[in-house]
């Protein structure tokens, strides 16, 4: 016998027919696919003039330094003497004829909209604000992942030869990040690593009984070794994928330094476009209506990314993610 079959007499108005008569809180549109996106947060952005940014460096010179046959900056000749009469030396300092240069990249999209949505759908969220802020959340992501995988300015591919270390063990071990810091020595900013990677750095802490400090950044907690923040950051891969479900994978570790001043990494975007958004460097042009009342907006986020001295950029390759330990 189902409880239908006795059904229980109605002694007040039934919740059902009391929403008829109540309005319900709405959320604006939700998208899981949105992430903190700290590298753009940690990473200081250089206004660029019309669209290229050059980089300025010193000249090398073949030198023989230890029975080692190398390119070093040409420096001015200096002497350090004591008191009293001798030939003070001559110099001058060169500079690359051929200076390398960045021109900005960029994300693009037309977004769509019809017109009759935006007329009677309207209240009380506004449709094309939020059509736009999640195209713009999408686009950010994406050049979020182009900072770091772009073949011609990605990050992960520019770093230099010397300044790649690889795990002793396969894990990210204290040690292998100990390494990582000798190499990029002069003011190091952040660690930049997949979660998994943290993940799987704090299980190596805690086999050797050294957990690592966390720091509050921005309202949200972080890692730190030897003092420099781990920013975590989904961009980077798991076994050359985006998304990998699987428990185990090999991914890198990122550190570097940043800011024009400390001559480390920087991100490039030029401001004040013309039809610029609320976001620097995002432009969005009306580009009209059809005969189907779907009207069209063009949206363009211009952006790039330099390393200006090959010191300020090291990475950590080839750890494995998915090895985890018994703890007596």
């Amino acid at each position: 016998m189902s409880f239908n079959d006795n059904p229980i007499p109605q002694y007040s108005l039934s919740h059902k027919a009391a929403k008829n008569l109540s309005n319900s809180t709405i959320s604006v549109p939700m998208m899981e696919a949105i992430t903190p996106r700290w590298l753009l947060t940690f990473l200081p952005w250089v206004s660029v003039e019309a669209g290229v940014y050059r980089i300025n460096k010193i000249k090398k010179c073949n030198e023989i330094r230890d029975e080692e046959d190398e390119y070093r900056e040409k420096l001015p000749e200096i002497c350090s003497s004591h008191f009293g009469e001798h030939e003070i030396p001559q110099s001058f300092l060169d500079y690359e004829e051929k200076s390398k240069e960045y021109t900005l990249s960029l994300v693009q999209t037309i977004l769509r909209v019809n017109n009759q949505v935006t007329d009677i759908f309207n209240s009380p969220i506004n449709q094309l604000q939020q059509q736009m802020r999640l195209t713009i959340e999408a686009m950010k992501e994406q050049q979020e992942w182009e900072i770091i995988n772009n073949r011609d300015f990605g990050l992960i591919n520019s770093v230099a030869p010397s300044m790649r270390v690889q795990s002793r063990s396969g894990t990210p071990t204290p040690d292998d990040m100990d390494e990582l810091l000798a190499k990029v020595w002069k003011k190091p900013a952040f660690f930049l690593a997949h979660p998994r990677a943290i993940a799987a750095f704090g299980r190596e802490c805690t086999l050797r009984g050294v957990p690592p400090a966390t720091v509050n950044l921005y309202g949200s907690p972080f890692l730190t070794w030897r003092g420099v923040p781990i920013v975590p950051c989904d961009k980077l891969l798991v076994n050359g994928k985006f998304s990998n479900q699987s428990n185990s994978g090999k991914t890198s570790i990122l550190l570097m330094r940043v800011g024009e001043r400390d001559q480390g990494v920087i991100g490039l975007h030029q401001p004040g476009l013309s039809d610029e958004s609320s976001v620097p460097s995002l432009s969005v042009k009306f580009a009209g209506i059809d005969n189907r009342g779907i009207a069209s907006y063009v949206m363009t986020l211009y952006f790039g990314a330099a390393v200006l001295t090959h010191d300020s950029l090291g990475v950590l390759e080839n750890i494995e993610v998915g090895r985890y330990h018994e703890y007596n």
